[in-house]
């Protein structure tokens, strides 16, 4: 069942996307080669209860860490810890928090350094494709819209959008209804209307769209050892467009 949100429990959950988009906005400066993904777990955590918010993903399901982060061939669910980060990687970062009771949850990928010319069309292209999805998140548009405008996007460029994983609804649950997907028909899935709020959260492959999750039951990773990348925001549907609740600043906004 698809819970419309009223006006005063939109200006809840902006209140927490805000928050989620700030968090990643500050920790763009903090990945850089050497530090750990412990290190900005933590300084994600700090960050979101200094706000007055709750970290919210952390105890999700048994998940061990306030943000999800995912390195390379990762694709999500990244458990953070002792890894270091290197020169040339990508690594994805993705985090929830939570406001009286509404989540917001967002996403990014950030460059590590200095990257080859092919991961940065890789982040470019998935960049784009979730900025293509969110235009088409209109009031009376079918849901389907989003995701067939983010695959032939994507796919025009030589990427793969992943299968196995999608996007959802976002309200006092971190994950409710409708699943958003990445791919398929225009015309499937519910139509979009005033109240609704989703997550639309492309992830992309440099190679082939297949994914299988490691042996910790957390992390996803492609098939092919190529690597991902992942952008989320959480979008509110109002009568005059798509309402972005999670905005960053800077670079990969």
């Amino acid at each position: 069942m698809i819970i419309l949100k009223t006006d005063a429990q939109l200006e809840i959950m902006r209140k927490a996307g805000r928050i989620a988009g700030e968090t990643l906005t500050m920790i763009r400066e903090k990945v850089q080669p050497g530090i750990s993904t412990a290190e900005i777990d933590r300084i994600a955590e700090e960050y979101i209860i200094s706000r007055k918010a709750k970290p919210g993903f952390k105890g999700y399901h048994g998940f061990p860490a306030t943000a999800c982060i995912s390195i390379d061939e990762e694709v999500v669910h990244g458990i953070p810890g002792s890894r270091i980060l290197k020169e040339g990687q990508i690594v994805s970062i993705d985090l929830g928090t939570i406001v009286d009771g509404y989540y917001g949850d967002s996403a990014v990928t950030y460059p590590v350094g200095k990257i080859s010319e092919e991961k940065r069309k890789l982040l470019d292209i998935t960049k784009r494709s979730l900025e293509i999805g969110i235009e088409q998140a209109q009031n009376g548009n079918r849901l389907g819209k989003v995701s067939s405008a983010i695959q032939k996007f994507v796919e025009a460029a030589g990427f793969s959008v992943v299968r196995d994983m999608v996007g959802h609804g976002v309200g006092k649950n971190l994950h409710e209804d409708p699943q958003v997907p990445h791919f398929g028909p225009e015309d499937a899935g519910p139509i979009l209307e005033k109240g609704m709020v989703i997550a639309i959260e492309p992830m992309v492959n440099m190679g082939e769209y297949t994914v299988n999750q490691k042996a910790d039951g957390w992390t996803v990773v492609t098939t092919d050892g190529k690597p991902s990348a992942h952008f989320e925001h959480t979008i509110a549907i109002t009568e005059n467009g798509p309402e972005i609740l999670t905005r960053r600043e800077g670079a990969y906004a």
